[in-house]
């Protein structure tokens, strides 16, 4: 009996260790991984103020800038949205003050809002960070400071998937966030295969993390099969090999 040809599956990490994690796991869970950076981070050489009351980093990147740039949060209430985050921060040698439940800018808004009236707020984040996050603590009274600690921007040789996609040889796609979907089309209309790699992502298993990434797809005409309950490249990884496999292998 021929063995089943192994899934082709699309990851967009950025080229560091996240996107290596991600091939090793793709591969242990029996697929033919595909990584397709989507993103690269281009620092500012900017640091989060440090006068501030509470100040607020949204990912493992940010924080990495952070202590490379030697800022100290002082006396600040120090807050991450999600579990990665705080982690990074912990192995950097920061406390952790609030995690919210739901790891995004809503959650974290719903967690300091009855608390921040007044209060100086920095967010040190990406260019690319939602105005959910800073209009929300804005309207909850306090006094919002935003740094861009560095800009993501697509590689300029990304869009092996959207070539796959087009020519229906991807299985299936795992979108972590609204910009690499967005860098994905825009990787795709360089090649002028857009709506043959839509076309493509149509027949494919996708996968997203987070609503907000989801409905950016959805927006863009690409269907979503899975969106896992908990924000994490692994749960995604494995629910989308999971719904993908018995199309793949009928």
């Amino acid at each position: 009996m021929r063995e089943a040809p192994r899934l082709r599956v699309a990851a967009f990490r950025p080229d560091d260790e996240r996107l290596a994690n991600a091939v090793e796991l793709l591969e242990s869970l029996g697929a033919d991984p595909v990584p397709d950076p989507m993103l690269a981070v281009e620092p500012t050489d900017a640091a989060p103020r440090e006068d501030c009351d509470y100040v607020v980093l949204t990912s493992k990147t940010g924080v990495e800038l952070a202590a490379d740039a030697g800022w100290e949060p002082g006396e600040a209430t120090v807050c991450a949205i999600g579990e990665s985050t705080a982690a990074a921060l912990r192995e950097a040698g920061y406390g952790v003050d609030v995690v919210p439940e739901e790891f995004s800018s809503t959650g974290l808004v719903a967690t300091l809002e009855a608390e921040v009236a007044g209060a100086r707020v920095e967010v040190a984040r990406s260019d690319h960070g939602s105005p959910v996050l800073t209009d929300g603590l804005d309207d909850a009274g306090a006094y919002v400071h935003e740094t861009v600690l560095y800009r993501l921007v697509r590689p300029p040789e990304a869009g092996e998937s959207a070539q796959l996609a087009a020519d229906g040889d991807l299985d299936a796609a795992l979108f972590t966030s609204s910009l690499t979907v967005e860098h994905f089309l825009d990787a795709a209309e360089e090649r002028g295969i857009r709506d043959s790699a839509l076309d493509g992502l149509k027949e494919a298993t996708v996968g997203t993390i987070g609503k907000p990434t989801k409905e950016t797809a959805e927006g863009a005409g690409i269907p979503v099969d899975v969106v896992p309950d908990t924000a994490d490249f692994e749960a995604l990884a494995c629910e989308v090999v999971e719904a993908a496999a018995p199309t793949h292998h009928e």
